[in-house]
């Protein structure tokens, strides 16, 4: 409803001006299924896009009215801003573009930071931002590990400082990691890293259900850990949860075939291409599912 009225709005403007005509166009030439949000006078909106691992990510545009002499204002939640290569022909498909794959080029680097958010108890952050290189993760009742995750190598040793109440407890921590800190190798996880070279297990993120290693996860649609044994399903059919919402504060698993499913009973569930998007049926921040994934065989 809110595109439509949006295009409408658009088709409307363009008819006024040259530059409500060239905006128009070109958020056409982009799609308006990514369109998420739009001013009043085209000089503002904002596109969601998908990086190369369903992450959703929203990319905020500002014109200036002399646009396109003077490019674009970007925002995004981004560790830093890539540098836009821009020239009076550039349309918005070109920043698009440019986007894409400055996402592409720190997919390293959130992989990082969605393994220390789902394993480690990460302090002070119902959604911890993808902007953000830093981290504090609970290390015990008297010391807490400020870490800091370089994002040109995410995988190296990252810089940690050590606070906490009890500066005993703090220092003996911080010795233990600077006596084992060349153990850290790029070959293993960030919380296998941390966990071997303090030589302790570390507290799970708050509400995670530790669960017996021969459960598996009920679906938060259906309620089932599987999905039925049927020939109808396919490849399908007996399948686990394989679909999990990434609010660490609610992280509830779904079959994506149940999601699938629910989502196109939602009037403002939107498709672009082979992609459902939507809001997760327990916490409502934002999901999407690939059509494909989910077509029965």
């Amino acid at each position: 409803m809110k595109e439509s009225i949006g295009r409408a709005r658009c088709e409307e403007l363009a008819k006024s001006s040259s530059f409500y005509r060239k905006v128009y166009s070109e958020i056409e030439e982009v799609g308006w299924e990514s369109l998420r949000r739009l001013g009043g006078d085209l000089t503002f909106f904002s596109f969601h896009i998908l990086d190369k691992k369903g992450r959703a990510h929203i990319l905020e545009l500002q014109l200036d009215r002399d646009y396109p002499k003077s490019p674009p204002s970007l925002s995004a939640d981004v560790p830093y801003m890539f540098t836009l290569e821009w020239s009076t022909s550039s349309r918005l498909k070109d920043v698009m573009h440019q986007f894409q794959k400055h996402l592409d080029s720190l997919q390293e680097f959130w992989s990082v930071l969605d393994d220390i958010d789902k394993s480690l108890c990460v302090v002070d952050a119902k959604q911890p931002s993808r902007a953000s290189p830093i981290r504090r993760i609970l290390a015990g009742k008297d010391c807490n590990i400020i870490a800091h995750i370089n994002f040109d190598d995410p995988k190296s040793l990252p810089e940690c400082r050590f606070i906490g109440p009890e500066p005993i407890a703090v220092n003996n921590l911080y010795m233990i990691w600077r006596r084992n800190s060349k153990k850290w190798s790029k070959e293993k996880s960030f919380p296998e890293n941390l966990q071997c070279i303090l030589g302790a297990e570390l507290p799970k993120p708050l509400g995670l259900q530790v669960e017996d290693d021969h459960q598996q996860v009920e679906c938060g649609i259906c309620y089932a850990q599987f999905l039925p044994t049927d020939e109808e399903l396919g490849a399908r059919s007996g399948m686990r949860t394989d679909y999990t919402c990434e609010n660490i504060s609610c992280n509830k698993s779904f079959h994506s075939l149940c999601l699938t499913d629910w989502l196109r009973s939602i009037t403002t569930t939107r498709q672009s291409f082979d992609v459902l998007f939507g809001n997760c049926p327990y916490c409502s921040d934002p999901v999407a599912v690939k059509i494909n994934m989910n077509k029965i065989d």
